[in-house]
């Protein structure tokens, strides 16, 4: 990796101060020499660095951090949904969590169907139905439980403080807020949460979040039980009741978190530590990096017509094999050790021409021989454990639906199980059979918080939200950062590429592709679009060789910073 420049001693002895000004593109590298949080939300940020510098480590730090953004950051980081933790301890050891949604146990096959049995899109993702078994208080606390160091109290706290309290909303988040007004004006617990009597917020608004703290100081009080029993579980279980949805108190009784080996993978002498199924992350990102080693990634040029064709065509292999076998492994056989091999990565190379396209299909998944709202936070503590943690509620707000009395957003993952066997077509919805739904099941997810190391020590710790687009977000800043020597910032900052194997085409975010370059891929057959949004946001820090801590904030999202000392 390419050195960045220096900055003077006297900023490290700043760096209390939280980042926000690193969302200004002439901002210096951020750096701390102990520990560092970086997340979507100032706020955030800052209560994690507090718990490091008060003895905690990078779990405490994360499970800290994440009930705060339940308040700060509602479109995503919220205790009403669920998320996996990659988590690499200071032996170079490493363990994941997965506290994924589950499918409520009278979940059915043709429950997105409509009365004459067509594909309903609103049922699926918009509706009670929509809503699977939170996991994330569950999750977080069995992390806190096996690896943390202080008092569960003292990081839930600072959650409860800031929702009882309140917090002065940003330009962005208050410009969010009112832009949602139309959709939460169908449901009046969330018209209430995140308005003034249906009115809009303003920039410097005082938010205060009431029923959300009782919610918060049950769990800060109980743990995990006083989400899943109790008040709150009553109130959940009376919203779905009343709204049709199908979680009763035995599905929140029998959630359970589960810890699991992480997905493993080397690149360029680098190891790979990420998370395995129901996340399709970690499988998809080892296979397109053996993939792309296999292809010489390395030789070429940055964005040049070569480096982008192999990009393309490697995810394109990769979410052809999510669709063909990725899923709850507790309800499905997954190949992960034949998917993450350097053997197929080999079979899979001889299928890629060098100047050709290929095309994806619905009805195949074999390829010729030729000659999507979630939040990511990274932690690391100044022992060098490091974290990475991404929570969802699918959608941006998920459902939209605020449980009335509890005031926490609720998901609307059941959206991500495959809505009908059968049901793929080239606009990109996928009918395969391994992510169907079935009760107790928990649906196929892209998030993929991710950890590269060297030598049993953190070298990267990222991850991203964004639906599907989450695995290639993540695989573009590893290749920005680890094969073209971009300063973690500016892998971060660089133009975005997706390809998701249907629909059939690459998707490229403003500014990522000259004239030439892409008029060069379209000349080999890639149809080529420019996307209207962003993709991502993604939040990594990188750890010098020298020990210190420099982060990488997605400038996409206004209010995203680091926090370190």
């Amino acid at each position: 990796m390419k050195a960045t420049r220096s900055i003077p001693v006297l900023f490290f002895l700043l760096c209390g101060t939280a980042c926000a000004q690193q969302n200004r593109p002439d901002a210096a590298p951020y750096r701390a020499k102990n520990g560092m949080v970086v997340s979507q939300d100032l706020h955030a940020s800052e209560v994690g660095r507090a718990v490091l510098q008060g003895g905690g480590n990078a779990v405490d730090a994360a499970v800290a951090t994440a009930f705060a953004l339940a308040v700060t950051h509602p479109a995503a980081g919220n205790i009403g949904g669920g998320g996996f933790m990659v988590v690499m301890l200071e032996d170079g050891t490493a363990t994941t969590f997965d506290f994924r949604e589950r499918a409520p146990a009278a979940s059915r096959p043709d429950m997105c169907l409509d009365e004459k049995g067509e594909y309903d899109s609103a049922r699926h993702h918009f509706s009670h139905l929509a809503v699977g078994v939170p996991g994330s208080v569950a999750g977080l606390y069995l992390a806190h439980q096996r690896l943390g160091k202080l008092p569960w109290k003292d990081l839930v706290e600072p959650a409860v403080r800031l929702a009882a309290k309140g917090f002065r909303l940003s330009p962005g988040l208050a410009a969010e807020l009112a832009g949602r007004l139309k959709q939460f004006r169908k449901y009046p617990a969330t018209l209430a949460q995140f308005s003034k009597e249906g009115d809009p917020y303003r920039a410097g608004d005082l938010l205060v979040q009431g029923e959300l703290a009782e919610t918060l100081g049950r769990i800060r009080d109980r743990g995990a039980a006083g989400f899943y029993s109790g008040k709150t579980a009553e109130l959940l279980a009376a919203e779905m009741r009343r709204g049709g949805g199908l979680i009763n108190m035995a599905d929140l009784r029998d959630y359970k978190p589960v810890e699991r080996e992480p997905v493993r993978g080397t690149f360029r002498g680098f190891d790979l530590i990420s998370m395995p199924p129901p996340s399709s992350g970690g499988v998809a990102l080892v296979e397109m990096l053996n993939l792309l080693e296999e292809t010489g990634i390395q030789t070429a040029a940055f964005r040049s017509p070569g480096e982008v064709h192999l990009l393309a065509e490697a995810m394109r292999r990769a979410y052809a094999d999510r669709a063909r076998h990725l899923a709850d492994a507790d309800f499905v056989e997954v190949p992960v050790e034949r998917l993450t091999s350097k053997s197929y990565a080999r079979t899979l190379a001889a299928t890629i021409d060098p100047r050709k396209a290929s095309s994806s299909s619905p009805t195949t998944f074999t390829w010729p021989a030729q000659g999507s709202e979630t939040t990511h936070l990274s932690v690391v503590d100044s022992r060098k454990m490091s974290v990475a943690l991404t929570t969802t509620l699918e959608y941006s707000y998920g459902s939209r639906i605020v449980v009335p009395g509890a005031g926490f957003l609720l998901n609307n993952e059941m959206g991500d199980f495959n809505p009908r066997a059968g049901l793929t077509t080239e606009k990109g919805l996928i009918g395969t059979k391994p992510n169907l739904v079935a009760p107790g099941k928990r649906m196929l997810s892209s998030m993929s918080p991710t950890i590269v190391a060297k030598a049993g020590r953190p070298v990267l710790v990222l991850g991203s939200p964004g639906g599907r687009t989450i695995i290639n977000t993540v695989l573009g800043i590893i290749i920005n950062h680890l094969v073209h020597g971009l300063p973690i910032q500016d892998a971060v900052d660089a133009p975005r590429l997706h390809h998701q194997w249907l629909p059939d085409k690459l998707l490229v975010e403003a500014g990522a592709l000259s004239a030439s370059t892409r008029a060069a891929l379209e000349k080999m057959g890639h149809l080529v679009e420019q996307r209207s949004g962003k993709q991502g946001s993604a939040m990594a820090i990188t750890v010098r060789r020298d020990g210190t801590l420099e982060a990488g904030c997605d400038r996409r999202r206004p209010d995203s910073a680091a926090a370190g000392y």
